[in-house]
């Protein structure tokens, strides 16, 4: 089986580069499922149901959310729709609308149990425990049947705990892949006991910014302590950035994790 995981997927230059690289890919790769992280995907900040559904005509199977998704009425009202394929951080409060946690099907009968979490470190926000969350959600999707393989995304600020969840998960999950920062690492690896890992996807946008918000407004903040609304870039050179992990429906292990990643111009 292959997965075809996208991070942060950022706003209308993002959209409109996936929807020219995609395509390509699923001839070249053949992807069994595809799921991607739509905490950026309407201009930067959260999802809403026409930009989902842009993604759905794509062939992506399942989304993950974030902190902006959260912060958001229009987020809160997709999570809590069951029409879409969507998890929200698992490790949130329990009246927060949605699933943290949610089967998807694979083509060979199997499922494929995809879990979202929250990182602690550096994170605003009441969350609890990352670690305790899935020991807990693990347990119960385990014990059922007709489970091929299980996917974390960790959204997260601090790479140690990213690092710290992949050991801490080695062996029990499929692949454990970071989002949340935009910006790629280089460290995709198959751990030990066969559970891919990476600390950071990487966006899907325009390259020419600051994790796909316009550099002069970032730099402003920065300089002149410049309180503009984040606007994101929509013009430049996109970076399309997924990775693609193999793996064993059977024993739900994993086998390679490889960087794909392509520049689009858009604008």
């Amino acid at each position: 089986m292959k997965l075809l995981f996208f991070g942060d997927i950022v706003a209308r230059a993002g959209r409109q580069a996936l929807s020219e690289v995609l395509p390509h890919w699923r001839e070249i790769y053949e992807p069994d499922i595809i799921i991607g992280c739509v905490d950026n995907l309407a201009h930067g900040k959260g999802a809403t149901e026409k930009t989902l559904a842009e993604l759905l005509s794509l062939g992506f199977a399942g989304f993950t959310t974030g902190d902006h998704v959260l912060n958001s009425p229009t987020g809160l009202a997709l999570v809590g729709d069951a029409r879409w394929p969507m998890v929200r951080p698992l490790n949130v409060l329990e009246s927060t609308p949605g699933v943290g946690a949610r089967r998807l099907p694979l083509p060979d009968g199997h499922e494929l149990l995809l879990v979202h979490l929250m990182g602690q470190v550096f994170t605003p926000g009441e969350f609890t425990s990352p670690f305790a969350a899935v020991t807990e959600v693990l347990a119960a999707e385990t014990a059922r049947d007709n489970l091929g393989g299980v996917v974390v995304d960790i959204h997260a600020e601090a790479t140690s705990e990213k690092v710290a969840l992949g050991w801490y998960l080695n062996g029990q999950v499929t692949a454990v892949l970071g989002t949340h920062t935009h910006i790629p690492t280089r460290d995709e690896w198959v751990l030990p006991r066969g559970t891919a890992y990476v600390t950071d996807v990487g966006m899907t946008g325009v390259r020419e910014s600051v994790l796909g918000v316009e550099k002069d407004i970032i730099l402003r903040r920065f300089t002149e302590g410049g309180l503009e609304r984040f606007e994101p870039a929509e013009h430049g050179t996109v970076i399309v950035t997924a990775v693609l992990v193999t793996f064993d429906a059977l024993s739900g292990r994993a086998s390679a994790i490889e960087r794909l990643s392509q520049e689009v111009v858009v604008g």
